[in-house]
């Protein structure tokens, strides 16, 4: 008897859902709150029936029943388009299954893809003021923006407002900049390569180098660390590189929320005799135990994946590498051959971890030091392994440090450029590298502009732009006056809520370019524009009748892997304009009349065939020779890397670099806690699916604050209380987010847990990584503070989240927090 496809186990799964699944056709009118909120029991498995049944919950009560089919049987397909979520890559086409995707892609897919919509009715009803208070769960629930709209200055509403009539507004006001370095140009990962690099293209022909990204909020330390010891800022494996490993250390990553289809990687790994080290905080559900719903039996039993969790302290991986360091210099297991021949800076390393003190090691992990044993066990007997990492190891201010630490034991194990081994930063969003190898970069290297210059016929900027942090000072001290978004929800993305309000509202334009509503639509600009673009699941035309010609874009995975991505629905609403068509018309608006040669690029060719965009990136782009055509091909192609396709290093001797770093631990006073902000399973980075994240029991609310039952019972706070977060920091600002309820849980001592974006208001604008200025997101130092009775604090909504909110509670007398 042959067993059921995947489609058709996920059906029978659905039959036994409550058919007919009520089907709200409208967004909701009341916004949400934690007045339900309940807390059960953690899980110890990802995935599963229940999962199914949550991906086509959303589909259904989004899509509708034919819709969703319509949209997941072609999502992450050769002849589809690419998941607008995380960016882990597609097995090879002749491995994938019918239903190539996860519950939060779905959830991804049904969010875009909705039926909702919000029309110029809404605007008319809705001020900005009212919807700025709104939860970013209610703001998202409303449905696609179907036309451009503007609020001019002095009003409290959006209203409608024409393609052509906006960009000229644009140009007027970018015209009359005192100079080109007072506007800023940010972009969201989900922006594709085409989109990308004409936008950059238009930002230098413009004059400037002020291209913030979203990755200057997450992995930007990882390229940092890379460039500067392998030569370049990417990971150094194949997906088959998983299959074929004896060990899989996965750090500061929690798969299973934010890259479920990983799992069936590590899985494979298992089955194949790999051993699995899992590095976190929490004890995530992903990484103890994974119910493949692509197999009938795994929806039922299951997988163990982790053999050993390790509950680190936060902050304290820097240690544990340096441990496993030690470890295998004591037992022997260095490569000389490719260390002599290789790699410089060997010595000064070895002796800098032979010095380690295994005292410092403890506490800084808060692990024993059979636990500590136990692990570098694993890594001494496993000749081949693979390091993955995510925001755990990149938003601390040491990150950098521990990024180059973990390079220094791959590096002294030969642990790159061979089968089954290399350095694996995961990517959290769908094109995050693609844009960067793209040109969206504030400080572009050299070699990028001159061939820029070669290609364009203009000269480009030279001197470095400005990153988010840098941006969001810009705007606040009256420097940068044009704010422009190209995708995201930059607000609740930034650290720092109430500065980045200020600084938004402080710019003279500020234009976001969406597919739906978002907070960063609310906290604008003197004036502010928002245009609507179309989505990855929607088809992009050109012509009409037998003349149409279909588009597509393309993205880059987090493994280098580049390929084409083509949408299949029908717009949102008739006339909206794809990502490249408004980079295009801005960009001849602007730059329309000049006498050199940023006034000839041919915008209206690239809007109108993007293959002419493709045909610019082979000559300007390194590794993307010939790119339209490989593109075409089914699964694409893979970018070149020399770490890993022939263990060279484009570096200035040739050779790859250990690095001796300072062993440095935050370290806070007795009533502090370290807060690392993390997502829900309800959530894309701002994006809000709903209120539950099952996986820690949490369902119905979102303002909880995760908390070992030691610390809690020091602060005399019992499981159920409501306390005000308050943020320690070396300002005068009083950064709170009030009324979070504790949950008591398995977390280290000294640790503490909540979601962004609520906590973004609690991250220093100044606290950044050191070398890359990253915020420090997940090394945030806090005290609670007994929260006010029920009735008398904040609200959950969004204005909450915001240092403005702090109530008429006295200031708590608080000292900086410190690495020593």
């Amino acid at each position: 008897m042959r067993s059921p496809t995947p489609w058709t186990y996920c059906r029978r799964v659905a039959t036994k859902l409550p058919w007919p699944i009520p089907v709200r056709t409208g967004a909701p009118v009341d916004d949400v709150d934690d007045a339900h909120l309940r807390v059960t029991p953690p899980h110890h498995a990802a995935a599963g029936a229940t999962a199914v049944a949550v991906a086509l919950r959303h589909g259904v009560e989004q899509m509708g029943p034919v819709r969703t089919a319509q949209t997941l049987l072609k999502l992450n397909q050769v002849d589809g388009f690419d998941c607008q979520g995380c960016a882990w890559p597609d097995p090879d086409p002749e491995h994938r299954h019918t239903a190539e995707f996860c519950e939060n892609g779905a959830k991804a897919v049904a969010e875009e893809a909705t039926r909702r919509r919000v029309t110029r009715e809404f605007w008319a009803a809705h001020s900005l003021t009212e919807l700025s208070g709104r939860t970013d769960y209610w703001l998202g629930q409303q449905g696609r923006l179907t036309e451009p709209v503007v609020r001019r200055p002095g009003s409290d509403h959006y209203e409608p407002i024409s393609y052509d009539e906006a960009f000229t507004l644009i140009a007027e006001q970018l015209r009359s900049l005192p100079t080109a370095d007072a506007a800023a140009f940010y972009t969201s990962g989900r922006t594709s390569n085409e989109a990308a690099f004409a936008y950059q293209l238009f930002v230098r022909a413009y004059g400037t180098n002020n291209l913030p990204d979203c990755s200057n909020m997450c992995h930007e330390s990882t390229s940092v660390a890379l460039a500067q010891t392998i030569g370049i800022g990417k990971g150094s494996v194949h997906l088959e590189d998983f299959y074929d490993t004896d060990l899989i250390i996965v750090a500061g990553q929690n798969p299973g929320t934010n890259h479920p289809r990983m799992l069936s990687a590590l899985e494979t790994a298992k089955k194949n005799g790999a051993k699995i080290i899992s590095v976190n905080p929490l004890p995530e559900a992903g990484l103890m135990g994974f119910k493949n719903p692509q197999k009938p039996k795994g929806m039922l039993i299951g997988e163990r994946l982790s053999d050993l969790h390790l509950p680190i302290r936060s902050n304290g991986d820097l240690a544990l590498f340096q441990w496993f360091g030690r470890a295998v210099l004591e037992a022997g297991r260095i490569d000389t051959a490719f260390v002599g021949e290789r790699t410089t800076g060997f010595d000064a390393w070895a002796e800098h971890v032979r010095r380690l003190d295994v005292a410092d090691v403890i506490s800084a992990t808060g692990l024993t030091r059979e636990q500590l044993d136990e692990a570098a066990a694993l890594v001494v007997a496993s000749p081949r392994f693979i390091t993955c990492w995510a925001m755990g190891i990149t938003q601390h201010k040491n990150a950098v440090g521990t990024i180059k630490e973990i390079t220094n034991l791959h590096l002294a194990t030969g642990a790159i450029g061979v089968p089954g081994a290399g350095l694996c930063p995961v990517r959290g969003h769908s094109n995050v590298q693609g844009d960067r190898t793209m040109g969206i970069w504030e400080r572009p290297p050299q070699h990028f502009l001159d061939r820029l210059r070669d290609e364009f016929g203009f000269e480009p900027p030279r001197e470095h732009g400005h990153d988010v942090v840098d941006t969001i000072r810009g705007m606040r001290d009256g420097h940068v006056r044009f704010f422009m978004g190209m995708g995201g929800n930059f607000l609740q993305a930034a650290p720092d809520t109430a500065a980045t309000e200020r600084a938004l509202e402080n710019c003279a334009m500020t234009v976001q370019v969406s597919t739906k509503l978002n907070r960063s639509h609310a906290v604008a600009g003197e004036t502010a524009i928002v245009l609507p673009t179309l989505g990855r699941t929607e088809r992009d035309s050109r012509g009409a009748g037998p003349q149409v010609r279909e588009q597509f874009v393309t993205v880059e995975d987090s493994m280098s892997m580049v390929h084409a991505s083509r949408g299949r629905l029908a717009p949102p609403a008739p006339g909206v304009l794809s990502e490249v068509s408004i980079i295009s018309g801005i960009a001849a608006a602007t730059l329309h009349g000049r006498s050199d040669a940023t006034g000839e690029i041919d915008w209206a060719g690239f809007a109108q065939d993007y293959s002419t965009i493709r045909n610019r990136i082979a000559t300007v782009v390194a590794g993307c020779d010939d790119y339209d055509a490989k593109v075409r091909r089914p699964g694409g192609f893979q970018l070149p890397h020399p770490p890993r396709d022939s263990r060279t290093f484009d570096l200035p001797d040739g050779r790859a670099v250990f690095t001796a770093v300072p062993l440095e631990v935050l370290t806070v006073g007795d009533d502090e806690l370290v807060l690392q902000t993390l997502r829900s399973h309800d959530q894309y980075n701002t994006t809000i699916y709903g209120l539950d994240d099952r996986y820690r029991g949490i369902h119905q609310g979102r303002r909880v604050v995760f908390v070992n039952a030691d610390d809690a019972r020091d602060r005399e706070l019992a499981d159920g209380d409501l306390v005000d977060l308050v943020g320690v920091w070396e300002d005068d600002a009083e950064r709170v987010a009030p009324a979070f309820r504790v949950v008591v849980y398995d977390t280290p001592r000294g640790c503490a847990a909540a979601y962004y974006p609520e906590t973004n208001a609690l991250v220093p604008l100044d606290s950044q990584a050191d070398h890359s200025g990253t915020p420090t997101s997940k090394g945030v130092v806090i005290t609670l503070r007994r929260a006010l009775p029920a009735g008398a604090g904040a609200a959950s909504g969004a204005s909450a989240a915001s240092s403005s909110d702090a109530g008429d509670h006295p200031k708590d007398p608080v000292q900086p927090h410190h690495l020593s």
